[in-house]
């Protein structure tokens, strides 16, 4: 995302280039990369959960298979009314559809209370939303909450077309472990814990960071 560019224009630019996508999305990958964020985050079953940036939902998804359909609905955002179809439809599929609360909008700032939230996750998108996020995220986390989010390596992500103009500018891409811990803490967090993982033929970092308080 170009730093001049209004942040209305570009959220515009972003919905329709993820409309366009989520007819061909790749949920197998992105399926996998939710189930390595859960696994490392580990959510328990009364945590109040946010998946932001949703797409078709695979943390959503992963998420509610856990929970009964009387449990609290996880909150799925995305910017694309595309995607958040797609994983619609999806949910409905699996049995799912009642264990989350589907929201086409802005991830920024998150449709919840300061503090209303205890584990807010984030795959595959924190790349494109920027630090605006992280910052967001200790606004919507209460004290002692747990954001989870994954990005790729910085020297195997290779954005093409339209998709490379959307990269926030201002969040370097991870090298390694520690470059994601560093993005974490940086942003006020603490209790960071990282890890990468292979996904195919790709990897990801996966960060786990806690929020201490008040941003």
């Amino acid at each position: 995302m170009t730093h001049w560019e209004p942040y209305g224009v570009a959220m515009v630019r972003m919905a329709q280039a993820f409309d366009e996508l989520a007819g061909d999305y790749d949920d197998e990958h992105h399926d996998e990369v939710a189930r390595a964020l859960l696994a490392f985050s580990g959510p328990v079953v009364e945590d109040r959960i946010a998946d932001v940036a949703c797409g078709s939902g695979a943390v959503a998804l992963a998420v509610a298979r856990t929970r009964s359909r009387a449990g609290t609905p996880i909150l799925a955002v995305d910017l694309s009314a595309g995607m958040i179809r797609a994983g619609r439809i999806r949910a409905e599929r699996l049995g799912s559809d009642q264990g989350i609360d589907w929201r086409v909008g802005a991830a920024m700032p998150l449709p919840v209370t300061d503090g209303g939230l205890d584990v807010i996750l984030c795959a595959s998108s924190l790349h494109f939303l920027g630090m605006r996020a992280l910052a967001d995220w200790r606004r919507a986390l209460r004290p002692g909450g747990r954001a989870g989010f994954t990005l790729p390596l910085a020297s195997q992500f290779r954005p093409s077309g339209r998709f490379a103009e959307l990269i926030a500018a201002d969040l370097p891409l991870p090298e390694t472990a520690g470059d994601a811990a560093s993005l974490a803490s940086g942003a006020g967090f603490v209790d960071v814990g990282t890890r990468v993982v292979a996904v195919g033929s790709r990897s990801v970092v996966l960060t786990v960071a806690t929020n201490p308080g008040r941003a």
